[in-house]
């Protein structure tokens, strides 16, 4: 009998609580939501599987130990954890090569007054950074982590946490991911209230044709000025641009299919079942969390909020007035947030079709982010 209760004593059921009981819950919740829903699913699905495996208790599959001799004592989540993201921080760069593979950067090379409503969505990270200092429970490394989710951009969020506050990375990045998944629910609304029927009705003229010169010259060109402007975005913005070249040169078809497809899927594997073991009990039951879920909305409301306002500004001296809808699409959230602003303008006018002009603020965004946390690594002590 005592044999028998020491291992029920040992036993996962013995040391389960109710707060990870309730994150057990939530994992699940994720992968509801993914597979009834499909709410993006690529993210949730994994994200939710991490969860339950750090809540479940006494597995070790997200401890690190970097003792020689303690090898074994290293869970393979913990071990990820640290080489692909808080030591080497190799993993979202991954991410951005295989983003830059399957997005075609033609929109922005048409309409470049597109590149200004993607800098102008980046108004919601400032808001949140500054917000967040306001709060006094952060340190300014801190509030850089919390600001970037206003960009809605998840690799970009989970680079700039790893380097600047890893104690903090999962919570940041599943907020970042929670809110683009849910850009359906959350844009909608701001975009009604900002634009007038009229204005949701305008018909853009369909974008030009972009020559394959112009599609090779943009990835080398845009990486070699931006990383001499921030250099310290170049982790981010040299695989983004180096992707987008394997996609456009169409002499190294296996190269791009690998970072568009095998490359990437195997990155968002570890990726987002990291970032999900990263939300354990402990760190998720605390008031900051509260409060970052709070400033995680308002980033994302006042990103959606700066590109529909800079939209309807730009119509106030432009002769072929735009569609201020697409400015919403200024978050990185791609290619959701241009669907929502096509969406929204054939509720209007079922004339309207925006999909292909809103890619273009859409694909700005994520280079905006990207240079935003590589300003924050540049200016803040922890980068």
């Amino acid at each position: 009998m005592s044999e028998l209760t020491d291992f029920l004593n040992s036993s996962g059921l013995a040391n389960l609580d109710w707060r990870a009981a309730v994150m057990v819950a939530v994992g699940l919740l994720f992968i509801f939501l993914a597979i009834s829903r499909d709410m993006e699913p690529y993210e949730l699905l994994p994200i939710g599987l991490g969860v339950i495996i750090a809540n479940l208790p006494l597995t070790g599959m997200t401890i690190f130990s970097d003792n020689l001799s303690g090898h074994q004592e290293s869970g393979i989540f913990g071990i990820v954890f640290h080489y692909g993201l808080s030591f080497w921080n190799l993993l979202p760069p991954i991410i951005f090569l295989g983003i830059g593979a399957m997005t075609d950067f033609s929109p922005v090379i048409a309409n470049p007054r597109t590149l200004l409503l993607g800098g102008a969505a980046q108004l919601g990270i400032f808001v949140a950074f500054w917000g967040a200092l306001a709060t006094g429970l952060f340190d300014i490394e801190e509030a850089a982590t919390i600001g970037i989710i206003g960009g809605a951009d998840g690799p970009t969020t989970i680079f700039l946490s790893a380097r600047l506050a890893p104690e903090m990375l999962g919570i940041t990045a599943v907020i970042a991911y929670s809110y683009m998944a849910s850009v359906a629910f959350i844009q909608p609304p701001l975009m009604k209230l900002l634009t007038t029927e009229n204005e949701r009705r305008i018909v853009m003229t369909p974008p030009r044709e972009v020559s394959r010169l112009e599609k090779l010259l943009l990835p080398p060109m845009a990486m070699i000025l931006i990383i001499l402007v921030v250099p310290r975005s170049a982790p981010l913005i040299s695989m983004l641009m180096i992707g987008n070249l394997f996609r456009e040169s169409g002499v190294v078809p296996r190269l791009a299919n690998a970072a568009s497809n095998e490359l990437v899927n195997i990155a968002t594997i570890f990726l987002m079942i990291t970032v999900g073991t990263q939300l354990s009990a402990d760190r998720v039951f605390d008031t900051d969390t509260i409060v970052i879920l709070g400033l995680g909305l308002v980033a994302f409301a006042c990103g959606t909020v700066g590109g529909l306002v800079l939209a309807k500004l730009m119509n106030l001296v432009l002769k072929e007035k735009m569609n201020p809808l697409i400015g919403s699409a200024g978050v990185s959230a791609v290619p959701m947030a241009a669907r929502i602003s096509h969406h929204v303008g054939q509720q209007a006018n079922p004339r309207t079709f925006l999909l292909g002009h809103a890619m273009g603020p859409n694909v700005a965004g994520v280079i905006g982010s990207a240079v935003v946390a590589g300003v924050f690594i540049s200016l803040l002590p922890g980068g």
